[in-house]
């Protein structure tokens, strides 16, 4: 079998890194995200677990969305696709899932393998 195989090695920063992790879950997915919900993700890693409405204010003054409650509406989009996290009653916390395995600390070092095969002939 003859497999056309491409490596590509590359520095990143963290955010960028993070960012890259976060849509390569997405797409394979099948979610669509656009680069403000790709960042108020990047967001969320970072801070690990923080109170929803800290959070929402905190990603609009960032200017990743215009106003707090379009920050909550992208968490609450992304909660229903089991990306983040809600715990608590009255001031919920939240954070990305554990699931994801998103790498934020550390040295991260990504090695995704992909293959796509043709069927074989008999």
């Amino acid at each position: 079998m003859i497999v056309n195989q491409v490596s590509k090695k590359v520095k990143l920063d963290k955010d960028i890194i993070v960012k890259y992790q976060l849509l390569t879950h997405c797409y394979l997915e099948g979610i669509n995200v656009s680069n403000a919900d790709l960042n108020c993700l990047t967001m969320l890693a970072f801070n690990e677990e923080i109170e929803l409405t800290e959070f929402c204010n905190y990603a609009s003054d960032e200017g990743v969305f215009k106003t707090p409650q379009s920050v909550r509406n992208a968490v609450i989009k992304f909660e229903r696709k089991g990306m983040i996290e809600k715990n608590g009653k009255g001031r919920k916390l939240i954070k990305l899932s554990a699931n994801l395995n998103i790498q934020v600390k550390g040295n991260v070092f990504l090695d995704y393998k992909f293959i796509s095969l043709e069927p074989q002939e008999v």
